[in-house]
C-alpha cells in the first residue's frame, strides 16, 4: 500500500486546514486508517483513527472536538479536518495503515505516508 499525504501548509490560528490522504496499490478497505503528528525535535503523536468500514473513529483526548477523521472508501481516501488551529499543532503530519485496530493508536502501522508539514503561525 503506497500513501500520499497532502493538504499541510501555512495557516494562521483559528483556521482549518483539511487533509488528504491518498492510497493506492492495496485492498484499502481493509486497513485501519491512522492520522499521527511530529513536532520538531518530538516523537510522533497519535492524532486520529477510523476503523476500516469507517464505522468508528477514536481521537488523542487533547484534539477532540477540534480534529475530525473521516475516509471515503470509494476513493480510496482518508481525510484529517482540522478546526480551530493553535500553533501547538504546528507539525508533520503522516497517515497510516493497519490491519490491526487496537494497537493503531501506538503507532502500530504497517504502512506510513510521506508527511506534509502544518505550520500554524500566531
Amino acid at each position: 500500500v503506497q500513501l500520499q499525504a497532502s493538504g499541510g501548509g501555512l495557516v494562521q490560528a483559528g483556521d482549518s486546514l483539511k487533509l488528504v490522504c491518498a492510497a493506492s496499490g492495496g485492498a484499502f478497505r481493509s486497513y485501519h486508517m491512522a492520522w499521527f503528528r511530529q513536532p520538531s525535535g518530538k516523537e510522533r503523536e497519535f492524532v486520529a483513527s477510523i476503523t476500516g468500514r469507517g464505522d468508528g473513529t477514536a481521537y488523542s483526548d487533547s484534539l477532540k472536538g477540534r480534529f475530525t477523521i473521516s475516509r471515503d472508501n470509494a476513493k480510496n481516501t482518508v481525510f484529517l479536518q482540522m478546526s480551530s488551529l493553535k500553533p501547538e499543532d504546528t507539525a508533520i503530519y503522516y497517515c497510516g495503515a493497519a490491519l490491526k485496530l487496537y494497537t493503531i493508536h501506538t503507532g502500530s502501522i504497517d504502512y506510513w505516508g510521506q508527511g506534509t508539514q502544518v505550520t500554524v503561525s500566531s
